[in-house]
């Protein structure tokens, strides 16, 4: 997928944030076309492509559209040589702006990883698509692994 394309992507993801993805009356929620649906359907297709252009090994997206009141959410994990990459992208119930998470990971089974990073639904709608890959590449350089206490 072009650069330009998933910029489109992140746009409209960063759109789709902004609308209360966890609308339970009506077409929003249970539609066929319902804004929850193009978020996790365009989630997923942004991160089987960001980690393809990263260059994870494998490397898995998937949805989980949650119950009725909540976004649900889409996530990447992928590995590189040493070390991998977790990222999500979800709409937080309790407010906050919050839209991706990213952190590195040890192996494809780390579900607890380093340090939880986020950026904003904002950043989404402003920051260029090479922006983004260079932020997530640089966990691939991470020096050592750390955990939070």
């Amino acid at each position: 997928m072009s650069h330009k394309s998933q910029e489109k992507n992140m746009r409209r993801l960063a759109e789709l944030l902004g609308q209360n993805l966890s609308y339970i009356w009506g077409e929003n929620e249970s539609g066929p076309n319902g804004a929850k649906k193009q978020f996790l359907n365009t989630g997923r297709t942004f991160l089987r492509a960001l980690g393809k252009d990263l260059g994870l090994r494998d490397a898995e997206a998937r949805s989980n559209p949650g119950g009725i009141a909540v976004s649900g959410e889409s996530t990447l994990m992928g590995m590189w040589q040493t070390n991998g990459l977790y990222v999500r992208l979800s709409q937080l119930c309790c407010g906050g702006d919050n839209a991706l998470l990213y952190r590195s990971i040890r192996h494809s089974k780390d579900y607890t990883g380093g340090h939880n990073l986020y950026l904003t639904r904002r950043d989404l709608a402003e920051m260029s698509y090479p922006d983004l890959l260079f932020l997530l590449a640089a966990v691939r350089e991470e020096g050592g692994y750390e955990r939070a206490a």
